[in-house]
């Protein structure tokens, strides 16, 4: 039997797609890129995205074109993209930041018309519909973390369209894979009961504040380091994961380790319970769609199609980074700041610039991504902090309709 086959199969009946397991959904957005993208092709996407996903692109040996974006929600803004650029992109790779569906119709129809893969980035996005159909469903590959959604710390599939293919995936996936280490295998079981442990006593701000001290945290700024002239070396041998690995693993040194039965049986359980997760989901975008902080866009779509299964909510806030610091002494650790964009973050020699970045700068200034589990304590924390809404100044654009066609778990 293949490597977390259970565990496929079970993603599989959910999203009605062939998945293959990965030990994390990095790993399987680099499986997808290896098979459906030529080394030396051109890769679309948001530059409002985590800095991990750039050097996956890198470590595939393909160049990041950046997109403009819509500076309501960060994600490629297809509109806007020159036809200059989409004559010259091989491929396209979605964000669905924090789970806020990517214009998935219209990106499907250009990759169509272009006869160039589309694949989704779908990390954020576990339970997130378009016009009642699931994300990940959309486009070649689908890449999806259980990390993000049921409290895990490892754990990624690759949904694909049909069984040969995920056969092939398979075979390229074991080739990748590290051996398994027990001292691994521990710390994503224990990990996870640590931080709820953390959380339940209300031990956040001194065991944040410990770390940072201590110089335990593995990136001093919302991005990590560079290292530019390590990096421009590595890509003599791309594609390599392994010539990318220094960049690839942080903050999840386990990415590609062949975890054993234990773990994917801690994962397993953890999976009967996604349902509720998104439930609980569902329950904190309401009420965070409804303050003053919501982008327009998203409080519309709330009341006129429900709440999204959002993995965090983007609040849109002034003073953001200084915010930042004091919801720590709420208890808070507010994570998934993706700033600056990537091409102001890489440069030109690694990526290709937006042709117009104004909005992904503002937009990555302005977002504060608020956990909707913990939506009643943002709320309360950031209404004693006073916190002033922001606003750009555009319109905001139509809402699709993002209703699932079925009760959960149908």
């Amino acid at each position: 039997m293949p490597y977390g086959a259970r565990l496929a199969a079970t993603m599989t009946k959910r999203l009605g797609r062939e998945c293959v397991y990965t030990p994390s959904a990095r790993l399987a957005l680099y499986l997808a890129l290896r098979r459906w993208c030529r080394p030396g092709g051109r890769v679309l996407m948001s530059p409002v995205n985590d800095d991990v996903i750039l050097f996956v692109v890198l470590a595939a040996g393909l160049r990041p074109v950046m997109a403009p974006v819509s500076v309501w929600d960060g994600n490629i803004d297809p509109a806007a993209v020159p036809d200059s650029t989409w004559r010259e992109v091989d491929a396209v790779l979605t964000t669905n930041l924090y789970g806020v569906p990517d214009r998935v119709v219209e990106l499907r129809r250009r990759c169509e018309q272009l006869g160039i893969p589309l694949i989704e980035d779908a990390a954020h996005a576990i339970g997130s519909h378009v016009d009642g159909q699931p994300i990940g469903t959309f486009g070649t590959a689908a890449a999806f973390s259980l990390s993000k959604h049921v409290a895990a710390m490892a754990g990624g599939f690759l949904a694909v369209e049909d069984a040969r293919t995920r056969r092939e995936l398979e075979l390229l996936r074991d080739d990748l894979l590290a051996p398994r280490r027990l001292r691994e295998d521990l710390t994503v079981t224990l990990r996870p009961l640590a931080r709820s442990a953390v959380r339940t006593l209300r031990l956040v701000r001194p065991v944040w504040r410990t770390m940072q001290h201590l110089g335990l945290l593995e990136r001093d700024d919302f991005r990590m380091e560079l290292h530019a002239p390590r990096l421009s070396d590595s890509a003599r041998s791309a594609p390599s994961l392994a010539a990318y690995e220094p960049w690839v693993r942080v903050d999840l040194h386990g990415f590609r380790t062949r975890h054993g039965s234990f773990v994917r049986g801690q994962l397993g359980l953890r999976m009967c319970r996604l349902d509720e997760d998104l439930a609980r989901r569902r329950a904190g975008v309401l009420l965070l769609a409804g303050t003053a902080w919501a982008p327009a866009p998203l409080h519309e779509r709330t009341v006129h199609h429900g709440p999204l299964p959002l993995f965090r909510v983007p609040l849109l806030v002034h003073g953001r980074d200084a915010l930042l610091e004091r919801l720590v002494d709420h208890g808070m650790v507010c994570g998934y700041v993706y700033d600056p964009p990537l091409d102001d973050y890489a440069g030109g020699e690694f990526v290709e610039p937006s042709p117009a970045p104004a909005a992904a700068r503002w937009f990555a200034s302005h977002v504060l991504p608020a956990d909707p589990l913990l939506a009643r304590r943002v709320v309360g924390a950031l209404t004693k902090e006073g916190v002033a809404t922001a606003r750009p100044a555009v319109p905001a654009p139509a809402v699709r309709d993002t209703t699932p066609p079925a009760p959960l778990g149908q």
